[in-house]
C-alpha cells in the first residue's frame, strides 16, 4: 500500500474538469494543422486507423503511467519521481526523470508563446480587414513584414505570458480548473461553427475525401503515426503527470486516459473538416505545413463572403488551443517552487513567467537580428537557428526519453503491487496495460527517437 503523503496543493473538483484540464494540454497548434496534413499526406483514411492503433498502444498506456505517476506523487513531477523512487526502494536517481520533463516543458513554453502571440495578432488583424482583398504575396508580405519586427513579437509573446501566468497564479481550482471549464467548451463550439461554414463552401465533401480515402500506406506514413501518437497527448514533458497529481483517488484513470485520448483526437479530425473544404474552396494547396495557419488561410479568410468572421473566430480557436496548453507547460515548474521553496503560487508563477519570456526572446530574434545566427551539436544537427534548435532538443530528445523512462519507470521499476493499487482496474484491463508498457510501448518509443535522430 501507498504511503500516506501530505497534499500540498488543491484537487480538481470532478474528474469532468481533469479531463477537460488534460485535453486541454494535449490539444495544442499542432491539432490544428499538423494532424490534417499529415493524414492527407500519408494514406488518408488508411493513415487515420493506423494513428488511432498507435494512439491506443502507445499514447493511451504511457498516459496511464504518467497519470498514476502523478497522482501517486502527489507533488510536482520532480519531487514525485523522488518520492516515488524511494517509495519502491529504487535509486534516487530518478528524480532526473521529472527535471527532464519540467525543463521541457519550460523550454516547449518560451517558443510556443511566441507563435502562440502570432494567432493572438492575426485575431486582431484579421478583425481589422487586413486580409480583404489581398493576394498571396500581399498576405506573405505582411507575415514577413510581422516576424521580422522584434518589436511587434515582442508585444505579443509578453501578452500572452501575462494571460497564461494570471491563470496558473490563481491556483488549481480558480486558476487552471475555472480557465478550461470555459476554453475547451468554447474551442469545441468555434471549431464547430468553422466546420459548419465548411459545409456552405460546396467543396466539403472534397475536404474529407483528402482526409479519409484509403490510399497507399508505407513505412514513413507508419513511423510518422507512431511520432504524432505520442506527441500529441502531451507526453513526457511533466503536464500531465502534475495534472494526475491534482487527481483524487476515487476516480479512474484508465477510463479518463481513454477519453482524452478519444477527445484529442476528434479536435485534430473537426480541424480537418474545417480547414480543407476552405481551402480547396480557394484553390489553394492543403500540402502547405506550418504556414497553412499564417500565409495559406489568410488569402481564403480575406476572399470569402463572411471570411473576417470567419478569419477571427478560426485564430481565435487558435489562441484557445495554445492557451490551455500552455498553462500546462508551466504549472510543473510553479508547482515545484511552491513544494521547495516555500513560495505563494503568485510568486512562483510571476518567477517562472519571466524566466520564460526571457528565453523567448531568443525564439523572437530567431526570425529577424538572430535569423543568420546557428547553433550545432555534432551527429545531431548542423545551423539550426535559436528557436529550431529548442524545437529538436525538446520534441527530438527529451520527450520521446520522458516517455520511454515513464514507461520503464511504471512497468518494470514500480511493483506490481504499487501499480495495480493505484489502478485499481479489472484485472484483463490491468494485465494488457502492463503488457503494453512494459514492452510495446517502450519499443514504439525507442524507434521514434531513433527516426528523429536519424538514426533510423
Amino acid at each position: 500500500m501507498a504511503t500516506q503523503k501530505k497534499l500540498i496543493h488543491e484537487q480538481w473538483s470532478s474528474r469532468t474538469a481533469f479531463i477537460l484540464a488534460a485535453t486541454g494540454s494535449a490539444v495544442g497548434l499542432g491539432n490544428i494543422w499538423k494532424f490534417p496534413y499529415i493524414t492527407g499526406e500519408n494514406g488518408g483514411g488508411t493513415f487515420v486507423l493506423i494513428y488511432l492503433c498507435c494512439v491506443a498502444l502507445i499514447g493511451i498506456p504511457i498516459m496511464i503511467a504518467e497519470i498514476m505517476l502523478g497522482r501517486r506523487g502527489k507533488q510536482s513531477p520532480i519531487n514525485t519521481m523522488a518520492a516515488l523512487a524511494r517509495e519502491e526502494g529504487r535509486h534516487p536517481g530518478w528524480k532526473y526523470l521529472g527535471w527532464m520533463g519540467v525543463i521541457a516543458g519550460f523550454l516547449i513554453l518560451s517558443y510556443y508563446s511566441v507563435i502562440a502571440g502570432w494567432a493572438l495578432a492575426y485575431v486582431f488583424r484579421t478583425g481589422s480587414g487586413l486580409f480583404l482583398g489581398a493576394t498571396a504575396d500581399g498576405v506573405n508580405s505582411i507575415f514577413n513584414d510581422f516576424v521580422g519586427d522584434p518589436e511587434k513579437l515582442l508585444l505579443w509573446h509578453t501578452l500572452f505570458m501575462v494571460m497564461t501566468m494570471v491563470v496558473v497564479a490563481r491556483g488549481v481550482k480558480n486558476g487552471l480548473e475555472t480557465a478550461v471549464t470555459f476554453l475547451m467548451p468554447m474551442l469545441f463550439v468555434l471549431l464547430l461553427v468553422v466546420v459548419i461554414y465548411a459545409m456552405s463552401t460546396g467543396y466539403f465533401y472534397q475536404g474529407l475525401e483528402f482526409l479519409f480515402t484509403p490510399g497507399k500506406i508505407t513505412g514513413k506514413a507508419i513511423l510518422i503515426a507512431m511520432g504524432h501518437a505520442f506527441f500529441t497527448l502531451s507526453l513526457g514533458m511533466g503536464a500531465i503527470m502534475v495534472y494526475g497529481s491534482y487527481l483524487t483517488k476515487d476516480h479512474s484513470i484508465v477510463q479518463a486516459s481513454i477519453v482524452i485520448a478519444l477527445a484529442d483526437t476528434l479536435v485534430a479530425l473537426l480541424a480537418g473538416m474545417a480547414i480543407f473544404p476552405v481551402v480547396f474552396a480557394n484553390g489553394l494547396q492543403p500540402g502547405a505545413g506550418p504556414g497553412l495557419i499564417f500565409q495559406t488561410l489568410p488569402i481564403a479568410f480575406g476572399h470569402m463572403p463572411g471570411g473576417t468572421l470567419v478569419g477571427v473566430m478560426f485564430f481565435t480557436l487558435l489562441v484557445f488551443a495554445a492557451w490551455t496548453s500552455a498553462i500546462s507547460l508551466i504549472e510543473p515548474a510553479v508547482a515545484w517552487l511552491v513544494e521547495n521553496r516555500g513560495h505563494s503560487r503568485v510568486y512562483a508563477s510571476v518567477v517562472m513567467g519571466i524566466m520564460t519570456w526571457l528565453v523567448g526572446l531568443g525564439t523572437i530574434f530567431s526570425f529577424n537580428i538572430w535569423k543568420d545566427v546557428t547553433w550545432s551539436i555534432p551527429f545531431l544537427f548542423k545551423n539550426y537557428r535559436f528557436f529550431d534548435t529548442l524545437d529538436y532538443l525538446t520534441a527530438n530528445i527529451m520527450l520521446p526519453l520522458g516517455g520511454l523512462f515513464i514507461a520503464l519507470f511504471a512497468g518494470w521499476i514500480m511493483h506490481k503491487t504499487s501499480s495495480s493499487d493505484e489502478l485499481a482496474t479489472t484485472a484483463g484491463i490491468y494485465k494488457t496495460w502492463r503488457f503494453l508498457v512494459r514492452y510495446v510501448a517502450p519499443v514504439a518509443v525507442i524507434i521514434v527517437f531513433l527516426k528523429a535522430v536519424g538514426a533510423v
